[in-house]
């Protein structure tokens, strides 16, 4: 496997590489079945959202420069763990072993299911990621809409190169799920096979994760496994067609203010208090947060959806 592996070129090694080309397939042909099917959804999908040119051009927009942004984090992730992994690690796990590139893909997948938990009740990691949340369709092109900073999932991964993970085999394991996870963000499947639903994440999980209908928010926030949710109680099933998009929509299609639109947000409500714990509350509480006397006088922003 891993003659394989170092047989490809380098820029060949990383499966989200690999798969564009597809995953550019997969945008043209899902559109022009919602251009030529219309309003034709699966059943219980009446009104279907198609997809819309300024929306996709934005999430597309965001996707391509998330590409450079995710190689620098990856970077700079990359050499803290491998320090993390040759100097402190207690054992090296064989990276020519199939349970080791196993143990990485789960491992991941462990760490992202917490690493999206807290980007949803942080409100400082919730600023990195709404831009992901902020389309109000749902479709493959939505999938590219990517954040620009993942630095907070590097440090939820650190436990697995101090476990003895190789480091390379960390970020294989989070290509892998970036892959897997641009096939959930469909509406033309509407359920799979009862056992798949019960372990995976699929389709109508993630338009779960994806509405902003109160029973809705801050559900389904597995990768790859859907039993991450059904085990610590965060699962939600579909119960009708999801309302896309945030609580509070941005209203606009301008992929700088998309992404840094909540960084404002946040600055202009510490700005607006003198008190310390308000300050921090604004910062690092949940979305939407706000002291009590505030809450009852001003909306709250764009929470997670």
């Amino acid at each position: 496997m891993t003659d394989l592996w170092h047989s490809l070129p380098e820029p060949l090694r990383d499966p989200v590489a690999l798969a564009m080309p597809f995953f550019v397939v997969f945008v043209v042909v899902e559109a022009l079945a919602a251009y030529f099917l219309e309003d034709e959804g699966p059943d219980g999908f009446a009104g279907f959202a198609g997809y819309d040119r300024r929306d996709t051009v934005a999430s597309l927009s965001m996707g391509a420069v998330s590409v450079v942004t995710m190689a620098l984090w990856k970077s700079a992730g990359l050499a803290v763990y491998a320090v993390l992994f040759a100097y402190v690690a207690p054992w090296q796990l064989p990276a020519d072993a199939w349970w080791t590139w196993a143990l990485a893909i789960v491992g991941v997948d462990f760490f992202f299911y917490w690493a999206h938990r807290v980007a949803h009740r942080v409100r400082l990691v919730w600023a990195t990621h709404q831009a992901h949340h902020s389309s109000e369709h749902f479709n493959f092109a939505t999938a590219l809409r990517q954040k620009w900073n993942n630095s907070h999932e590097l440090v939820i991964w650190a436990p697995l190169p101090l476990l003895g993970v190789p480091p390379a085999l960390v970020f294989f394991g989070f290509s892998v799920s970036l892959v897997y996870q641009f096939f959930v963000h469909t509406e033309r499947i509407r359920t799979l096979w009862r056992p798949i639903e019960l372990v995976f994440n699929t389709p109508s999980h993630h338009r779960v994760h994806h509405g902003s209908d109160p029973e809705y928010l801050d559900r389904n926030y597995g990768g790859i496994l859907i039993v991450w949710d059904r085990l610590f109680g965060s699962f939600q099933p579909e119960l009708h067609r999801p309302t896309y998009g945030l609580t509070t929509p941005v209203g606009t299609y301008h992929v700088l203010r998309l992404q840094t639109h909540e960084y404002a947000a946040i600055a202009r409500d510490v700005r607006a208090t003198s008190r310390l714990r308000d300050k921090l509350g604004y910062v690092f509480g949940p979305p939407g947060w706000r002291p009590d006397p505030v809450a009852r006088e001003t909306p709250a922003p764009a929470g997670a959806a």
